[in-house]
């Protein structure tokens, strides 16, 4: 399971370059998300790559096709392994940020990034889908926008490990699947509404599960790291 597991380093600059260090040689991914990237720019992406880990930056793009293209263009040329758009967006957008990471990539000769959907966020719940007016349940959201994500050419999808299942009949077994929501058995669930654990999340068929506070907020985040990683 070790590398499958995504950390997720919500956190400021001092705190996630702490835990990246501890992390070095045993961990194989991390996240980069709004917060960290907004404060910090493209300069600790570079940075954690030097230290030998692969990417996940979760900015989740929305936006007209062009500004998404435009975007994913120069993400691509960050070197990262995986990057988000929102399938909310539609087939022509997610089909854009494909385009974009191709293009930019190649121009640096850099590996293209997988280009992934994010379905529906995971603090949500069947309630809180229905006040952006969708009335399906959430499980049936996901299933529209990830097939949607399929026809758009995207590499995988973002999704609850609940769902992740399901996500594998859709998208077949090539395609990624990356499940946050993920919590150890006991751990508190924050905000997260549609969770389980690591281990369920993989065996119903994610490739990734991307794991964050249940980590970054242990008083030992290291050992938190590794009875994870460890887990049967």
């Amino acid at each position: 399971m070790r590398d499958q597991i995504i950390v997720a380093l919500d956190t400021d600059a001092h705190s996630a370059l702490s835990l990246a260090r501890g992390l070095q040689g045993r961990a194989e991914w991390l996240k980069v998300g709004m917060t960290l990237f907004y404060a910090e720019g493209p300069e600790i992406v570079s940075t954690f790559k030097q230290m030998g880990f692969q990417i996940f930056l979760d900015l989740k793009l929305h936006d007209i096709p062009h500004q998404v293209e435009g975007a994913a263009r120069e993400i691509s040329r960050l070197g990262v392994s995986m990057f988000t758009v929102h399938a909310a967006g539609g087939r022509e957008m997610m089909a854009a940020a494909v385009r974009g990471a191709c293009a930019g990539s190649q121009e640096c000769g850099l590996d293209t990034p997988a280009v992934l959907a994010v379905t529906v966020l995971t603090s949500m719940d069947d309630a809180a889908l229905e006040q952006t007016g969708v009335r399906d349940l959430a499980s049936i959201q996901v299933n529209r926008l990830a097939t949607l994500a399929v026809e758009a050419g995207v590499q995988g999808v973002v999704c609850s490990p609940r769902e992740a299942s399901a996500m594998r009949d859709i998208l077949g077994s090539e395609r990624l699947i990356v499940t946050p929501g993920v919590r150890p058995e006991g751990a508190p669930l924050d905000d997260q509404a549609r969770v389980a654990s690591p281990r369920a999340a993989i065996d119903a068929g994610a490739s990734h599960v991307v794991i964050g506070r249940p980590i970054t907020a242990a008083e030992l985040p290291i050992q938190a790291f590794e009875n994870i990683a460890t887990e049967g």
